[in-house]
């Protein structure tokens, strides 16, 4: 999303926040150093600033995390969010803090400040490595190879918190990457045919990209979209042509930011027999995100048989 979209931490909710802390007695203390609760009883407590974090940072600690993802709800829009004061104590009891980076959850800079360190936050944006400029795609999630390194920096920050369990968080962020290199084989096998994607928003262009899936919509529809705004008609008539064509093989369509747009545009390829690829940007109920995923790579896959078939 662009900035213009991102969520600012509203002043009350701040406020009332920061009053409640004080009331219960919560902040004030340094993060990371056993105190609130940082790391107690053979647990490391750690915040996300959304539940994929959050889902990661659990299947790396396993038993030896207590996780706290300040965004949870099925469908919430992260750019609308308004930190509370649960989230406000649930960063001051934290060792280890989980943000996106690059403009997405600036919220989570807001709730963290003074309690808890730059050096024990991760952002993954900068931890992915990827150029983080003016045309950054900030949904760094939908990228396997971040994730990857995300498991590898989170093992070693539980090790250095809790030494005596190194063994088990190498272990869990072993088979955790194993599984994304499972779903990299099936994406490379993917890539080695060329295809075509419409998407109404960025958000799972890197899983798009290593499936061979090269982006053909207007930019004036995304970059509306993302900026919460209507794109002229003339753009919206002209990705419901390219539709249309025959020349697209899936819509990559996100839920969580559903318009009047939008859904004119998914009725226009549903009537063209596009395939429409569903994606979020949040945890859908039930599942975690090596499953989501995975479901993820099999909607690609069913669309890309559908295109090789001529269904379309």
């Amino acid at each position: 999303m662009s900035h213009s979209r991102r969520s600012l931490l509203v002043l009350g909710a701040s406020l009332a926040a920061t009053l409640t802390l004080a009331a219960c007695g919560g902040g004030g203390t340094a993060a990371g150093t056993g105190q609130d609760g940082a790391v107690q009883d053979g647990t490391v407590s750690v915040v996300a600033s959304t539940d994929v974090y959050g889902d990661i940072a659990q299947e790396i600690g396993g038993d030896h995390v207590s996780v706290h993802s300040i965004i949870s709800k099925a469908g919430a829009d992260p750019h609308g969010y308004e930190a509370n004061a649960q989230d406000k104590l649930a960063v001051s009891k934290a060792a280890i803090g989980i943000e996106n980076g690059g403009g997405y959850d600036d919220f989570f800079g807001q709730l963290s400040k003074g309690l808890l360190t730059d050096s024990e936050i991760v952002n993954v944006s900068t931890l992915s490595g990827l150029d983080t400029g003016a045309d950054f795609n900030e949904h760094v999630w939908y990228s396997l190879p971040t994730m990857a390194k995300l498991a590898e920096d989170l093992a070693a920050r539980f090790s250095a918190a809790l030494p005596a369990e190194k063994a088990s968080f190498t272990a869990n962020a072993d088979a955790f990457k194993a599984k994304l290199d499972a779903l990299d084989a099936r994406l490379t096998t993917l890539h080695k045919t060329p295809r075509t994607a419409a998407m109404t928003e960025p958000v799972p262009g890197y899983l798009l990209e290593q499936a061979g899936f090269s982006n053909t919509t207007p930019a004036e529809f995304t970059h509306a979209v993302e900026n919460g705004s209507d794109a002229p008609a003339s753009v919206v008539t002209a990705l419901k042509e390219q539709l249309a064509s025959g020349t697209v093989d899936v819509l990559a369509y996100n839920q969580q930011t559903e318009s009047a747009q939008t859904e004119e545009v998914k009725a226009a390829a549903e009537a063209a027999g596009v395939p429409v690829a569903d994606f979020s940007e949040t945890l859908p109920p039930g599942t975690n995100y090596l499953d989501w995923m995975g479901a993820n790579v099999t909607s690609l896959e069913e669309a890309a048989a559908l295109a090789k078939a001529g269904a379309r």
